[in-house]
């Protein structure tokens, strides 16, 4: 039942995050989230696979989010895919943990991306300013 309750719980929070047009950070932080807790479970047991869970998750995040929202996705697909990592391992063993570390880090990383403000500042409209030059050719 914990299970099942998880991995809806994961997916209807990927497909909320997903349908504000943030899939690369979403398939960024899935990605990076799975491919990290592989490696970091090959080589530190289940600790390294949260641990490169984590890392990857911050890295596939970033590189997929748009220019002013990429701290945010890497926040939010690290500590998705880590968390998602834990709790996976715990349901699922190590195949639970990648599983969750991929759902973790996309859910993470889109909804990291959708709550970033947007930094781009866009001037247009307003009022357009002419700076005259009085007395410019003063004799």
């Amino acid at each position: 039942m914990r299970k099942t309750l998880s991995v809806l719980t994961l997916s209807l929070l990927a497909g909320y995050a997903m349908a504000d047009g943030n899939t690369n950070a979403a398939v960024g932080g899935g990605l990076g989230g799975a491919l990290g807790n592989v490696v970091g479970g090959a080589l530190g047991g289940s600790t390294g696979a949260a641990i490169g869970a984590g890392v990857g998750g911050a890295a596939g995040g970033a590189m997929s989010a748009k220019d002013g929202k990429k701290t945010e996705a890497a926040i939010g697909g690290g500590l998705g895919a880590a968390g998602g990592s834990v709790i996976g391992n715990k349901v699922g063993g190590s195949t639970g943990a990648a599983i969750g570390a991929g759902l973790g880090g996309a859910a993470g990383g889109a909804l990291g991306n959708s709550m970033a403000e947007d930094n781009d500042h866009d001037h247009s409209g307003g009022h357009k300013h002419k700076h005259k030059h009085k007395n410019k050719h003063r004799d």
